[in-house]
């Protein structure tokens, strides 16, 4: 398992644990959050405290995440992330797509 899950309020809180997500572990990652989503989690907040270092292929399995919780009347939402991946989602915009915040007692006020 990738994701390590509780519910805290309304939302899910996936806790990602890995220190290097990437291609070997995108996959696994994606069906686990659409798994979470079928079951009906309408707010997932994905924590990346425990994340060092993330490639693009990682960064694809959380935007079709996305799109699919969007589908369904819902959003995710990330917290946790280090500066370099910070930098990394700002390069690449997707700072524009998903609502970024420090931790999750921010995200659960911001939702």
């Amino acid at each position: 398992m990738i994701l390590q899950t509780h519910l805290l309020d309304s939302a899910l809180i996936a806790d990602i644990q890995l220190k290097e997500a990437n291609l070997a572990n995108s996959d696994q990652f994606k069906s686990e959050l659409i798994i979470l989503i079928n079951n009906g989690n309408k707010y997932i907040i994905v924590n990346f405290e425990q994340v060092i270092y993330i490639d693009s292929s990682f960064l694809g399995a959380l935007v079709s995440a996305l799109k699919l919780t969007m589908n369904n009347g819902g959003d995710i939402a990330v917290v946790g992330l280090n500066s370099d991946i910070r930098s990394l989602f700002q390069l690449v915009r997707l700072d524009k797509v998903f609502k970024i915040y420090t931790n999750t007692q921010e995200a659960l006020t911001g939702a």
